[in-house]
């Protein structure tokens, strides 16, 4: 039988046993305010590169599932370690004898499949850089401005693409003819195209072994592209030390994946550091099995991933906040999935974002009605230049949020900036900069090396060190009012969308230089659909417009800023029937929201927030 739709907090429950490492904060606070931060545990040994995993585990267990994904008859195609690695050394001698390098790299259009991570182990293997592009850039823009930004960028010397039909406008227009074209099915017409089956080709055992011993821990092994969310896309270098560091990082964290080789069930994609530097290489190290999920928290992507999960039962799960929420009704309603997903489960772990309180109450109440125990929530905080993870949390907390402690091996120096302490970083997982991008490189970087996150960070508890750090929002998204007082918009943005779930997507906040703070709204139309009691002929301006949905935002706005402060308190809105253009970089190929360029693209809408007398499209409170 289905739970109930309203989930109330449990009772208190046991939390499940697992084995979490301990982080014990050292401080420096020096005269300045600036404050350095360590752990007294010392980061252990690390490899060298972080394609050699592959050979231990193909020996050590070649019979075990490495790589599993859905074919085109529903059912799970699987590769073992042993299959994985013969099929990474042809793909290997192949790469090598096309001459690629830094130079002329690889570059990937499509997204996670078992195609992709071979091509990406048989390059990381012959020391060739390949560069995972987000699938957006391809099939979700009109212009292609951003993937013809890339390929300029990289001057790739192969393009891959799962399908030349998906793909072949995108092909058309920013990938010239003189660069080799690979496709797994669907040649595009009237050009020259190579199979990706007719890489697995002869061969060259003393060529690859010889290729690999020249891969060092300063080898480039990939590029990676920052989304976008408070400037351009940027090609971050990511080299094996990094990415080896940093996994030996997550190994004192979370010493667990080491007892019982992890079983993980993804979809975050791997043009992004959390999918593939975290996820992928998590599984690679420890042994374990990743299974290809092929669905994602949208509308139709959602019962795919439920679906998936009640097939495999995931020993950590990793995802986003609003993956979680998406993921919470279909537990609700699935006895079967419900009791599948929590049956062997260590550990929900999410990044990105901050998740919500309801949420969280939701996925645990749901956990305790199952097995009768919680399951921990754990967070991190990192980003594409460092590998990604910097600081984690390995302990319970009671409020969402907690990022934690620097890793060992970790230096964070925390700096003054208007009010808040800036975060920087420091250690053998953080990049050595921006491919062709010498001037991101020195403005990225502070006179000791150490890399300026853009985040602020304060004390889960001023006065113990030791219980963590939380977010306080990104330093180039605060503002000042008129009256001096700054607007974190961080923390502002996850409260708001948490008090108004769900009908809100997200949210951008105007107001600086003003009296108040005013917030442009896109709400989520399927919940104010049914607010309103459209059907699903209704538009997103009618649904905007909805009496029902006016009045439910003018309610929940009154009670959102009473007894606030101004830093705080939203005095007036407007809902946005237009989603996020990723063309305008307003949202980023993961979803999430480019504040400034929000404000620039939309700024007849801010400025009508603070029109007199109030235009009929804002919804205002009085001052």
């Amino acid at each position: 039988m289905p739970l109930p739709t309203r989930m109330t907090r449990p009772a208190a429950a046991p939390l499940r046993a697992v084995r979490l490492g301990a982080l014990d904060a050292v401080l420096d606070r020096r005269a300045d305010g600036t404050i350095y931060i360590r752990t007294s545990q010392a980061l252990g040994r690390y490899r060298d590169r972080v394609s050699e995993p592959l050979d231990y585990w193909a020996k050590a267990a070649p019979d075990r599932v490495f790589l599993a994904q859905r074919d085109p008859q529903d059912r799970w195609r699987t590769m073992s370690y042993a299959e994985t690695r013969d099929a990474v050394a042809r793909i290997g001698a192949s790469l090598l004898r096309r001459g690629l390098s830094p130079e002329r790299p690889i570059v990937v259009l499509s997204g996670n499949s078992i195609e992709h991570a071979l091509l990406a182990l048989a390059a990381m293997v012959v020391g060739i850089p390949y560069a995972p592009v987000s699938p957006a850039y391809s099939l979700m823009s009109s212009d292609f401005g951003k993937l013809r930004m890339i390929i300029d960028l990289l001057t790739p010397g192969l393009v891959f693409a799962g399908d030349g039909n998906a793909f072949g406008k995108a092909i058309a227009a920013c990938v010239p003819d003189e660069i080799e074209l690979v496709v797994t099915q669907n040649p595009p017409a009237g050009r020259k195209t190579t199979l990706f089956a007719d890489l697995l080709g002869d061969e060259d055992a003393a060529g690859v072994a010889a290729a690999h011993s020249d891969v060092t821990p300063t080898t480039i092994a990939k590029f990676l592209f920052t989304s976008g969310s408070t400037g351009t896309p940027k090609a971050v270098i990511n080299t094996h030390r990094m990415l080896c560091s940093n996994q030996a990082m997550l190994a004192h964290g979370f010493p667990f994946v080491k007892d019982e080789p992890p079983v993980v069930v993804d979809w975050l994609p791997w043009s992004h550091t959390f999918g593939s530097n975290h996820n992928f290489n998590l599984v690679l190290m420890n042994g374990g099995s990743l299974y290809i999920d092929d669905g994602n928290p949208t509308p139709p992507g959602a019962p795919k991933t439920a679906r998936n999960l009640r097939d495999i039962a995931p020993t950590i799960y990793f995802n986003v906040p609003k993956g979680y929420e998406a993921l919470v009704p279909f537990l609700r309603d699935d006895a079967v999935l419900r009791k599948n997903f929590f049956s062997r489960l260590n550990v929900l772990f999410y990044a990105g974002a901050g998740i919500s309180r309801s949420v969280r109450d939701d996925l645990t109440a749901l956990a305790v009605e199952t097995t009768g125990e919680r399951i921990i929530f754990l967070s991190s905080l990192g980003s594409t230049e460092t590998a990604p993870a910097a600081l984690v949390c390995t302990w319970d907390f009671d409020s969402p949020g907690n990022i934690g402690l620097p890793f060992p091996g970790v230096e964070l120096k925390l700096v003054p900036n208007s009010g808040k302490l800036e975060a920087r970083l420091r250690g053998p997982h953080i990049t050595p900069g921006y491919w062709r991008q010498e001037h991101h490189t020195r403005d990225a970087f502070d006179a000791e090396g150490f890399y300026k996150l853009g985040d602020a960070l304060k004390f889960a508890d001023p006065d113990d060190p030791g219980k963590g750090l939380l977010f306080d929002g990104r330093i180039a998204e605060d503002f000042k009012l008129s009256t001096g007082t700054w607007v974190s918009v961080g923390p502002l943005r996850a409260r708001f969308i948490d008090f108004f779930a769900p009908l809100v997507r997200d949210v951008v906040f105007a107001g600086a230089d003003r009296d108040d703070i005013g917030a442009l709204v896109f709400p989520d139309i399927e919940a104010c659909r049914t607010l309103a009691g459209f059907d699903a002929k209704a538009t997103a301006d009618a649904i905007v417009d909805a009496p029902a949905v006016r009045a439910k935002f003018a309610e929940l706005l009154r009670a959102f800023a009473a007894g606030q402060g101004s830093s705080m308190r939203v005095m007036r809105l407007t809902l946005m029937a237009e989603p996020p253009s990723l063309d305008k970089a307003e949202m980023t190929d993961k979803g999430s929201i480019n504040q400034r360029a929000v404000l620039a693209s939309r700024a007849a809408l801010a400025a009508q927030l603070y029109a007199e007398p109030v235009p009929e499209t804002v919804i205002a409170m009085s001052p």
